[in-house]
């Protein structure tokens, strides 16, 4: 276990519970941090992400439960911003009016311009991710991939934020149907990626969500990718993108063995004063 999980969601969005759940929860855990990453408002309707109005509610409660539970559990305001392309560009605006502690960037609606036009690459159901893949690229999966990295590109070159949730996500509902991983475009886009990541000085979260809702089977990012990325000297978190209190560290022992084995032995950690590094422990 690490202590700490930076990537939560409450019933601000689509988490199951008030915000306080979790940290109950986090406390009753031994855990020292708990930072809450919400999805960001979107332009349309929908059902995951904070409503419209509601984001000044949302900071104003976390910021609440910070000084009620101060000399128990280190509590974070933060905020995971989807970036699509002609609707959702300006990150700095979101973190500004927040006034966040940190943010993570993330990918989960590939296209752009409007609603209808986004293949949604997440949520339970891969007939969601099917339907979006015949729709909105004729079936060729090549093209939709290279459409999913080429928006994280866009997105770690345009905004300026902590933490890229999940990046290689798109392969959660391929599960090796389409292509495998070791595909040689497929590792040439994901490499393209991690370079940006480099040069921007982004944290990567080693998520574990998808192995434990039994979605994924492997971490986000996958094996080779860690390895990669610890060539590259990238920093990592463990998150568990918690919608549920009981999952704040749902297979951190998991995910630190894996961390390990890429070559780690610090992750990051956010204080007061910022992202620092600190030894990696079970």
């Amino acid at each position: 276990m690490t202590g700490f999980n930076y990537h939560t969601h409450s019933n601000f969005s689509d988490g199951g519970k008030p915000a306080e759940n979790y940290i109950q929860e986090a406390i009753r855990q031994g855990m020292t941090d708990l930072g809450f990453s919400d999805h960001a408002p979107m332009p349309f309707k929908n059902t995951f992400s904070i409503q419209s109005g509601n984001y000044e509610s949302y900071c104003l409660e976390i910021n609440r439960l910070k000084d009620v539970y101060a000399d128990k559990l280190n509590i974070f305001l933060g905020l995971e911003i989807d970036f699509i392309p002609g609707m959702i560009e300006d990150f700095a605006g979101l973190i500004h009016q927040g006034k966040l502690d940190y943010s993570i960037g993330s990918v989960h609606l590939i296209g752009q311009g409007n609603a209808e036009n986004l293949w949604f690459t997440d949520g339970p159901k891969i007939e969601t991710y099917d339907s979006g893949l015949n729709t909105f690229f004729g079936g060729d999966i090549r093209k939709a991939v290279k459409a999913f990295y080429s928006q994280t590109n866009q997105m770690i070159v345009s905004q300026k934020f902590d933490v890229i949730g999940h990046f290689d996500k798109v392969k959660m509902h391929n599960q090796n149907r389409y292509f495998t991983e070791d595909e040689k475009w497929y590792v040439e886009l994901v490499f393209e990626t991690l370079d940006l990541i480099r040069q921007k000085g982004i944290i990567v979260e080693v998520n574990t969500r998808g192995i434990y809702k039994k979605r994924s089977d492997s971490f986000f990012p996958s094996d080779f990718i860690l390895q990669r990325m610890r060539a590259l000297n990238i920093p990592v978190i463990i998150s568990s993108d918690a919608h549920q209190p009981e999952e704040l560290q749902c297979l951190f022992g998991d995910a630190v063995k894996a961390v390990r084995v890429a070559g780690y032995n610090e992750i990051m950690r956010f204080t007061k004063e910022g992202w620092i590094s600190v030894n990696l422990t079970m």
